[in-house]
């Protein structure tokens, strides 16, 4: 892509993600949205009005698009079950992908798409703003063998014990919708904001999660659709961790506490306002790190930088592929009772 060409980005899925990331690639100079496709005449119209694209340019029919567009790359802003299979037709096409998360609800899907990123020259990113967040960042070079770790000692501690929790109105907020639809969402809260919340934990502390328990309170019938989920962990290196979400909260907060031998981290959040990182040392003192927040890139811009510069995403294929093995193996739990090995391979 030279200096004077537009990188060209057709939207699949005109709702949310598609628009508001859709937008971002429209304000990058680097880049425009040419095309969309979403199965709604109502939304296509509505998406189109935002993002700057005529009627010629739209299509109830993804297929339809990427073969009758000139087209770079992709966004993917769909239900949850559907990503694969545009994923998949995009990658064919030898287009870019930003995909939202989850990358897939399936572990064999998840498996293919991987192997696929890897073993491609297109750029495949997902959608976990934390790894773009200055807090998540400054947080992982404590464990992550990082030369500027914020740990208090000369060498990186490694995580022993963890709690994340998010609260949300989530139940009441989506009820009627695709999200709290099983066979578009792949489940229930879980799968969706209580994934950036397994990923944050997996991508900050660097943990590869060994097997799981759970306790999930489902909103359905058909114990599809979690309302609350409290998900036991057991990492391969030993340390041990919980994961809460729970659904029917009246406002979002989010809690990330990780201890090792030097002290914790606590990533603390309200809403969906910026997060905010503590250090407990040892002593029992508080610390308050410095972020650097004024070079935080936005997801449009990460995209384009990496197919720009060939540099590897900041969420790859094989970061969601780990939420998804969690995720999978924790309703396995939940509906059996059983202890569940997470199974990455």
């Amino acid at each position: 892509m030279s200096q004077a060409e537009k990188l060209r980005v057709g939207v699949i899925g005109g709702g949310y993600i598609g628009t508001t990331v859709g937008q971002l690639f429209n304000t990058d100079p680097r880049s425009t949205v040419t095309a969309l496709a979403d199965v709604s005449a109502d939304t296509r119209q509505t998406a189109g009005e935002t993002l700057y694209v005529g009627d010629g340019s739209q299509y109830e029919d993804y297929r339809e698009m990427l073969d009758a567009e000139a087209l770079d790359a992709v966004l993917v802003g769909t239900p949850h079950t559907l990503h694969h299979e545009m994923v998949t037709a995009a990658l064919d096409r030898d287009l870019h992908v930003f995909c939202d998360k989850p990358l897939t609800t399936d572990l064999d899907e998840a498996r293919d798409l991987t192997e696929r990123a890897e073993s491609s020259e297109q750029v495949l990113m997902v959608g976990y703003q934390r790894h773009l967040n200055p807090a998540f960042q400054t947080a992982r070079r404590r464990w992550q063998g990082d030369d500027e770790s914020d740990s208090p000692s000369d060498r990186n501690p490694t995580p022993d014990y963890l709690s994340a929790e998010i609260t949300q109105n989530w139940i009441s907020r989506f009820e009627g919708t695709w999200r709290t639809d099983p066979d578009l969402s792949g489940g229930g809260n879980l799968y969706d904001t209580g994934s950036h919340l397994i990923d944050a934990v997996l991508w900050t502390t660097g943990l590869t999660p060994a097997s799981v328990s759970a306790e999930m309170v489902f909103a359905d019938d058909e114990d599809r659709v979690d309302e609350r989920a409290v998900l036991t962990v057991e990492f391969e290196n030993g340390a041990h961790g919980t994961i809460s979400v729970h659904s029917d909260a009246p406002c979002v907060r989010e809690h990330i506490h990780v201890w090792d031998d030097e002290g914790a981290v606590y990533l603390e959040g309200r809403q969906w306002e910026e997060r905010e990182l503590e250090r407990i040392d040892a002593d029992s003192t508080t610390v308050i790190p410095y972020i650097d927040r004024s070079q935080q890139r936005d997801k449009a811009e990460a995209f384009i930088d990496c197919i720009e510069t060939g540099e590897e995403p900041p969420a790859t294929a094989r970061d969601a592929l780990a939420v998804t093995a969690l995720t999978e193996a924790a309703y396995e739990a939940a509906r059996s009772g059983e202890k569940v090995a997470v199974e990455l391979e």
